[in-house]
């Protein structure tokens, strides 16, 4: 889901792959790149709306959870439409719903399940593994001093989720060439190429 998800795999319907990573010599578009490196806003610009989103992290993992097996439920679905043709419509709604709940950067590797509901992206130095050396002492961002830091609001919003030890997961690096992708398809085909190797 735009959410990260349980198991591992690809894309598209013949090579799954296909549907998260560009083509050769494809690249993602200009403004998604851009979308995804530009730092973060001040949350006075961006809406506060995500801070809602942590305060109810435990809500909203159980609703991921229901959304990740119903398109799991859709994989055959996804499979006979095209993964890349199923892309533009569900790239559309996943940046509508998780831009207002999180303001979402579209980073195409979502890793929402794994930090409390808060956006690593929305870090101004866009870390993926815990905070800087700079928090303030009000739990605030070293960058923008009105900023709740993402990573001590990732940390509160993990400690409500039923899952939320995934936070001590260690994320990689992220993949520029999956910025603007949907990260809701790139999981179901994940995981349903995950499913397929374990019945095999």
């Amino acid at each position: 889901m735009g959410i990260n998800g349980p198991g591992g795999g690809t894309g598209m319907a013949a090579t799954p792959d296909a549907a998260r990573i560009p083509a050769p010599g494809q690249r993602p578009s200009a403004a998604a790149a851009a979308a995804a490196a530009a730092p973060a806003s001040a949350p006075a610009a961006r809406g506060r709306l995500w801070l809602w989103s942590v305060r109810h992290a435990r809500g909203l993992e159980r609703l991921y959870r229901i959304l990740a097996a119903l398109f799991l439920r859709l994989h055959p679905l996804w499979q006979a439409l095209g993964y890349a043709r199923a892309e533009r419509p569900v790239r559309f709604v996943e940046r509508q719903v998780k831009s207002l709940l999180f303001d979402c950067r579209m980073c195409g590797q979502c890793v929402l399940s794994a930090t409390g509901m808060s956006c690593p992206m929305n870090c101004p130095k866009q870390l993926r593994n815990g905070p800087c050396g700079g928090v303030r002492a009000d739990g605030h961002c070293e960058v923008a001093p009105e900023m709740p830091c993402a990573w001590v609001k990732a940390w509160e919003g993990a400690r409500r989720m039923a899952q939320g030890d995934a936070i001590l997961a260690v994320q990689k690096p992220v993949d520029r060439r999956l910025a603007g992708r949907s990260s809701w398809l790139d999981v179901t085909a994940r995981e349903a190429a995950a499913r397929r190797r374990d019945a095999a």
